[in-house]
C-alpha cells in the first residue's frame, strides 16, 4: 500500500478522480497497527476502483491539520475531492468493506 509523503502526492492522488481512502496513522500507535492488515488487505482488493493511501501523521502534520485529525487512527473517504465520510478508532473489515463498495460503484 503507497504512502502519501506530501502535499503533492496527495493532490496527485485526488487528482486521480477515482474515490480514497485516507488512512491517518502512525508507527507508534498501537490500534493503528492493529488495523493495518486490513487496509493493506482492502488496497489491494479494490485496486483500481479506490485509491487507499497511508498518512504518517507525525511526518505529514499539514495534511493532517487539515482533515483535523484529533486521534488515529482516522479513516476519510473522499469522493471528487471532497469528503463524504469517516470513522475513527478501529472499526470492523465488513464496515469498511461495505463503505468501499458504495464508493466504489457510485
Amino acid at each position: 500500500m503507497k504512502s502519501i509523503e506530501n502535499r503533492n502526492d496527495f493532490t496527485a492522488v485526488v487528482a486521480q478522480g477515482k474515490p480514497v481512502l485516507l488512512d491517518f496513522y502512525a508507527d507508534w500507535c498501537g490500534p493503528c497497527q492493529s488495523l493495518l492488515p486490513t487496509i493493506e488487505r482492502l488496497a489491494t482488493e479494490y485496486e483500481g476502483k479506490v485509491e487507499v493511501r497511508k498518512v504518517n501523521v507525525d511526518q505529514n502534520q499539514e495534511l493532517a491539520a487539515q482533515f483535523q485529525v484529533r486521534s488515529i487512527p482516522a479513516l476519510f473517504f473522499l469522493k471528487d475531492s471532497k469528503i463524504v465520510d469517516r470513522v475513527q478508532g478501529v472499526v470492523s473489515e465488513s464496515l469498511l468493506r461495505t463503505k468501499l463498495e458504495a464508493y466504489a460503484n457510485a
